[in-house]
């Protein structure tokens, strides 16, 4: 997409070097979210140099997202006159603007400050790092509202604080605060907001230092390991230690 066309969907996105920069550019509303940016964020994710190996993900002015737009409830009850089938099609493509933040070619970091709210926390839930400002409020909106979490935030979810406590934020949407987000794993690190810049670099930096085939390789592996027994993860970590030996000596198989 070009820039314009990304700006008309409330983003901005940047490459320098290996670093990949996706910014949510609608402060006037604490950048909340619509469909078109969900579709856009899509589209970055087909288009990530294969030499990034870090994209942060952040919110422009004093918020990361405050979620859904208000403004776009109408538009997603539109929908209905779909058959399931539309609408369930509809919903996996919003899904895979947060799906490609997995992808182990890169580590994904969100910078979290201020609200991060129920499409927004679910946004920073999909990057496999938060680096959060003292000030972060991260809660799971949509059940309030009478919806499910739907933009790949379960997930992560219950696999970071566990199934009671993942259970007992969505069902009463309570806000959670830098600290116990820190507590709870939800936070790589909580700095005050002035310093979030800094922290990020120093992280960005230490993620990058070991060579770029390990780390794609351990986040692949990290990524399966709960779907996996013993015997079958097993496998897997030979079968990519064979690949990184053949890679770092230069031959193949």
């Amino acid at each position: 997409m070009t820039p314009e066309e990304l700006a008309e969907a409330g983003l901005r996105y940047d490459v320098d070097g290996v670093v990949a920069t996706v910014t949510l550019s609608r402060p006037e509303v604490r950048n909340a979210q619509t469909p078109a940016m969900w579709r856009a964020l899509a589209a970055i994710g087909d288009e990530v140099p294969d030499d990034v190996r870090v994209v942060v993900v952040r919110g422009e002015g004093q918020s990361f997202s405050a979620g859904l737009d208000r403004a776009m409830i109408g538009a997603l009850f539109a929908l209905l006159a779909e058959s399931d089938e539309e609408i369930s099609a509809t919903v996996d493509r919003f899904q895979q603007g947060f799906t490609w933040l997995r992808d182990p070619r890169f580590v994904s970091i969100a910078v979290v400050q201020g609200h991060a709210i129920g499409a927004g926390f679910q946004l920073a839930l999909a990057c496999d790092l938060r680096v959060v400002g003292d000030d972060a409020q991260l809660c799971m909106k949509e059940p309030a509202l009478g919806l499910v979490p739907d933009l790949t935030g379960t997930k992560p979810l219950v696999e970071t604080v566990g199934y009671p406590r993942a259970l007992e934020m969505c069902a009463t949407a309570r806000v959670v605060g830098a600290a116990e987000a820190l507590e709870m794993g939800l936070a790589t690190l909580v700095c005050p907001v002035s310093e979030l810049d800094g922290a990020l670099a120093d992280l960005v930096g230490a993620v990058t230092a070991p060579v770029a085939g390990a780390v794609r390789e351990t986040k692949a592996l990290l990524l399966a390991a709960s779907g996996h027994s013993l015997d079958e993860q097993r496998r897997l970590e030979r079968e990519a230690q064979v690949r990184r030996l053949r890679e770092l000596a230069g031959t193949k198989g």
